[in-house]
């Protein structure tokens, strides 16, 4: 059984300072959720570790929604200036897969049970393809968003680093200004971005918040 993490960060910062004494570069799976997410994240870790993205956002219900996000997330690629190359790694595209995991949680607001069983589906995804790559640690981008739980997504990998038997890299992204730079760099290198996650309810959600703000 593994320890309880007080500070992802803390944490991250040992792993980072034992690889640089020992002059280790570790294979990362990191799953992202889409280029400006993931920018900060890429600039900071790609220093250390030899990084392949796994894009796996079946969540994201809208096929154009996402074909665009996978187009910006292969450009940030290409373009990112880092010690180490980034490979890229595209999951299935299922929403219906989405839809079934969720189900019954559709009304649910943005932060509850519904993006946590989210969370739950695209770590899994990721937890079992770096176990097939022989990967030594396996993450997300999605701590570095305010909109979600940091808390819940680094449980929810070490229950997965356990059941796999792979190494989950405990993170809080919005740490050292994270999420600050990423609006930085999506506006250095004018990335796509939308104000929702990628779901049609979080989408539903937004549509619902400015509505209400026009209305007063």
């Amino acid at each position: 059984m593994q320890k309880k993490i007080e500070n992802y960060q803390k944490w991250l910062d040992h792993v980072i300072e034992d690889l640089k004494e020992k002059g280790e570069v570790k294979r990362l799976l990191l799953h992202s959720c889409c280029a400006p997410c993931s920018s900060y994240v890429l600039e900071y870790l790609a220093e250390y570790f030899s990084i392949t993205i796994f894009y796996y956002n079946p969540n994201i219900t809208i096929e154009e929604e996402y074909r665009n996000r996978i187009k910006e997330q292969q450009r940030l690629i290409r373009e990112l200036p880092v010690k180490y190359a980034i490979s890229f790694l595209e999951g299935d595209y299922c929403p219906e897969k989405y839809f079934e995991t969720v189900k019954g949680y559709e009304k649910e607001k943005e932060g509850g049970e519904r993006c946590f069983l989210c969370y739950e589906l695209r770590l899994r995804e990721a937890a079992e393809k770096a176990k097939e790559g022989n990967f030594d640690y396996f993450t997300t981008t999605l701590s570095i968003s305010p909109m979600k739980n940091a808390k819940k997504l680094n449980e929810i990998g070490q229950s997965l680093s356990l059941e796999y038997d792979i190494p989950y890299l405990y993170s809080d992204f919005k740490k050292k200004n994270g999420y600050q730079r990423s609006i930085v760099l999506s506006r250095e290198y004018q990335l796509y971005r939308q104000n929702y996650c990628g779901c049609i309810f979080s989408k539903r959600d937004r549509e619902e918040a400015q509505s209400a703000i026009v209305g007063n």
